[in-house]
Order: structure tokens, then sequence, then C-alpha cells
């Protein structure tokens, strides 16, 4: 199982690539990545394994909401296929980096089974905003 732990800050380059870890690199089990943004105001990056099972998902939903439509075709509009190069570089489109606030200092994230690009102080409010519920339930992951 992929597990991308840990959080890395790199600069955008003038042409929009940032790096990725060498620890998530050799976490990821290919060369391919599908980028996107579902829940604002961070990106996800989504090695395509798992990009997999979210498709077929997405699928299962449309057939069985077909007024959901806009919201599939909205995901899967924003979602671009992305490979790091021979230095192990992605490119985030200019448009997801106006989207998630992305210009200069990129903060990495693993989450499990995805990797989250996050504007390093949209994440320090994001998790500023915490509710503590997760105390009620911590023990049940932790033991």
């Amino acid at each position: 199982m992929t597990s991308f732990l840990g959080r890395y800050e790199y600069q955008l380059d003038q042409k929009g690539r940032v790096s990725l870890p060498s620890a998530f690199r050799r976490e990821a089990e290919a060369d391919c990545f599908v980028l996107l943004q579902w829940k604002a105001p961070a990106l996800t990056l989504f090695p395509m394994s798992v990009w997999s099972a979210i498709q077929e998902r997405l699928l299962t939903f449309r057939r069985a909401e077909p007024e959901a439509w806009r919201e599939v075709l909205s995901i899967t509009a924003s979602a671009v296929e992305v490979h790091p190069d021979k230095q192990g570089r992605i490119l985030i489109p200019s448009w997801l980096q106006r989207a998630a606030g992305l210009d200069g200092s990129v903060l990495l994230v693993g989450n499990i089974d995805r990797i989250e690009l996050w504007d390093p102080t949209a994440f320090e409010t994001a998790l500023e905003g915490r509710t503590g519920a997760f105390d009620g339930f911590a023990s049940q992951i932790f033991g």
C-alpha cells in the first residue's frame, strides 16, 4: 500500500514546476499521477492506482445520480495527468496554481494515499481551524 507521510516545502520554478520529495517518488508505484483541485484551497496529487479507484466511483456515482453529471464533469475537467521529469519535478498548470493560490513556496503534504499541495500560509490557517472533534475518536485509531 502506498503511504505518503510528512511535509516538505519547495519552490515553484518560473515554468510552474515543483519537485516531488524523493520520499514521495520512492513510495509512488508508478511515474504517473493525476492532479486536481476537488477540495479548495489545496490541490491533490493521486497516484494512478488510487485515481483508478476514484474514477470508478465517479462513474458509478454519475450513472446512479444522473443529475450529478455537472459535479462529475467539474471534477474530471479540472484533472490533469502529470509525469515527473528526470529531476522529479511535476508541472502545475497555471490555472491550478491560481486556484490553489500557489506562488513561490509550495508545501507538499503526505496524506496516506495521496499528496496535497498547499500554499504554506493556507495550510497553517486550515490546521488552526480544527475543532477538536478528533479527540473523541483518536483512541480508536491509535489504540
